[in-house]
């Protein structure tokens, strides 16, 4: 299994090095020089989406908590599917149209009357949230190679970033796309053929399903989570609450769109993510709920590793260590990409941007880039190894806090021709605000900052535009 796994981890950061040859340019270290095929990219997104969140969270978050837990599949699926068939186009033709590589510059593009504050402030967003976010994948990359192996995590934190940092660090957009590609592959390998086998043998014994859910708690086999009225439909709704960070506001994905060649690609991109998005969120539902049935309630210790305990159990010892590496593929594809879009930040709209008012060699930028992807990726790596809350609770927070502050930005500053500068701004300090004090005070418990971060910022957005002056509307 050690083999098997180290010759995973060599042929990933193989093939990162490879392809990292081909990195010329700011341009190519950002989006790839905006010339990578569709169907690449589409599986890219898929990975850098599901991260150790969907793969160990996600999974334990299931198995944990029984039919209930589905909510956050459907909501997840909404999201994608509607990001897919409604703003990837949009992206694409939007970034071509203001020169724009990434999402700091698109707004300060489009709304020139206030781009450096719009800059300075998207860039500390993207850069604080993607931290916490970076640090639950080296987290999560700990957990499967202490589980696996019997490694100490923090020894497993170590390997998954130094992996990560040498090829992202050198090649960039190009080299996390291809890498993702391969990765994307080895996940949807593992989420369909897990539950399959799983089924199999849940067959053959017989099972009875919803006894064993029943026996297992009496909040296992409900999809209310054994809640009745207000209760129940504040569970489904604070579940649900995951579609609203899919609406444009993260910027590792949109990347993904705003590097779209064509609307062929487009089109090509958007049939190969909703099927790939239906396959594995059901596999991830089956694997959680066959392994309560399978295993009980308390077969290990912390839910968001019943699926190494699964597959070590299951399966052939090589076969568990291929598709293992398929769950620590999730986490480094998600933690390669927002390194890349936070070092982006820092030099296109802090650096190239603010400091330099638009010139800066090219050169200088990439540069800036690549410094600035290590001390990032080491800052997360920090992180990780003094943390010990969940992956689960980690991606919700940074979900809130980047995904519903710029949700509502992307979605009005698409549609909505009066939309100002001011009302961006808005949006974004609502977003960051409203995401801190919802979880310091504890209110996350109630209601989850995932929803109530996207519906204030937008309500205040709007207020705020309407209010403003009609010189600060976009440029068209």
């Amino acid at each position: 299994m050690i083999a098997i796994f180290i010759g995973y981890l060599a042929l990933t950061m193989a093939l990162g090095i490879w392809q990292s040859f081909k990195t010329k340019s700011q341009s190519d270290f950002i989006l790839g020089g905006s010339k990578l095929p569709g169907w690449m990219l589409a599986l890219s997104e898929r990975a850098t989406g599901e991260s150790a969140w969907l793969i160990l969270g996600f999974t334990g978050f299931i198995y944990a908590n029984g039919l209930s837990g589905i909510w956050t599949g459907v909501g997840c699926l909404l999201g994608i599917s509607t990001a897919w068939i409604f703003l990837a186009a949009k992206f694409r033709s939007e970034a071509a149209k203001y020169n724009a590589m990434t999402m700091p510059e698109y707004f300060s593009s489009k709304f020139p009357k206030k781009a450096n504050t719009i800059r300075a402030l998207s860039t500390t967003i993207i850069v604080f949230f993607f931290i916490f976010y970076v640090g639950a994948q080296f987290a999560g990359a700990g957990k499967t190679i202490f589980e696996t192996f019997g490694l100490d995590p923090f020894w497993g934190q170590i390997i998954a970033a130094a992996v990560i940092l040498t090829y992202a660090t050198f090649g960039g957009f190009i080299s996390v796309v291809a890498v993702d590609t391969f990765q994307s592959i080895l996940m949807i390998t593992t989420l369909v053929i897990t539950p399959i086998i799983m089924l199999s043998i849940m067959l053959s014994e017989p099972v009875n399903i919803t006894a064993a859910l029943a026996n297992a708690g009496p909040k296992f086999g409900s999809f209310t989570g054994g809640l009745g009225g207000f209760a129940a439909g504040l569970l489904i709704f604070n579940n649900l609450a995951w579609f609203f960070g899919y609406l444009g506001g993260q910027p590792q994905l949109n990347a993904r769109f705003m590097g779209m060649k064509d609307k062929r690609n487009v089109k090509i991109g958007r049939n190969i993510a909703v099927l790939w998005t239906i396959l594995a969120y059901t596999g991830v539902v089956l694997i959680g709920l066959c392994a309560l049935v399978l295993f009980g309630p308390d077969a290990v210790k912390d839910p968001e590793m019943i699926l190494p305990y699964t597959l070590t159990r299951l399966f052939p010892w090589w076969l568990a260590a291929i598709l293992l590496a398929g769950a620590v593929a999730a986490m480094i594809s998600t933690a390669q990409s927002m390194l890349l879009v936070a070092a982006s930040s820092i030099s296109q709209d802090v650096y190239k941007g603010i400091i330099k008012k638009g010139k800066a060699k090219d050169k200088t930028l990439l540069n800036i880039s690549r410094v600035s992807t290590l001390i990032i990726g080491i800052t997360a790596l920090g992180l990780a190894l003094t943390t010990s809350d969940l992956i689960y609770t980690i991606v919700s927070y940074a979900w809130a806090g980047i995904g519903c502050s710029f949700a509502p930005s992307i979605l009005l500053s698409f549609y909505w021709k009066r939309y100002s500068s001011s009302g961006i701004i808005t949006a974004l300090l609502t977003g960051l605000i409203t995401t801190i004090i919802w979880i310091i005070t504890g209110l996350d418990k109630v209601v989850t900052a995932r929803a109530i971060t996207f519906i204030m910022a937008m309500i205040l957005s709007i207020v705020v535009t309407l209010l403003t002056n009609k010189e600060e509307s976009a440029k068209i």
